[in-house]
């Protein structure tokens, strides 16, 4: 679409969209939301920029091809399993912590790894679908 409002607003769009995929994915531990969710948010904001200004500009956005982004997303997903393990109960029981940084109490949780790694799966799988659609629309 080469129109010049959406050429226009697409940017902040995008940004707006994926500053909100983080809201919803931290939101997510305690209210509607999560990993899932915050991860088809952040794919649709991608979606959009490539709708906008064409999938090269978002595969130079991305830096890392999306379904590497997948692939790291899986791996800390399994990761944040193995504390459990090592607690001896089963796996992918959330286990939390609460470290003192610099004077802080910072609470921690393989909780947040796993939403991390499904919002990573998300965005990376489905982006890379909405790319491989609109490249093909293209030729």
């Amino acid at each position: 679409m080469q129109t010049l409002i959406f050429r226009t607003a697409a940017p902040y769009l995008t940004g707006l969209m994926l500053m909100f995929s983080v809201f919803v994915l931290l939101r997510g531990h305690n209210e509607p939301g999560g990993g899932f969710t915050g991860g088809l948010i952040a794919a649709s904001a991608f979606a959009i920029h490539g709708i906008a200004f064409g999938v090269p500009a978002v595969r130079r956005a991305l830096y890392f091809h999306p379904m590497a982004i997948a692939g790291f997303g899986l791996f800390a997903a399994a990761v944040a399993g193995l504390p459990s393990l090592l607690f001896g109960v089963p796996f992918l029981t959330g286990l939390w912590s609460s470290p003192e940084v610099f004077g802080i109490v910072v609470d921690l949780s393989t909780v947040i790894v796993f939403d991390i790694g499904v919002y990573l799966v998300v965005v990376g799988s489905f982006t890379s679908i909405a790319l491989a659609l609109e490249d093909r629309e293209h030729d």
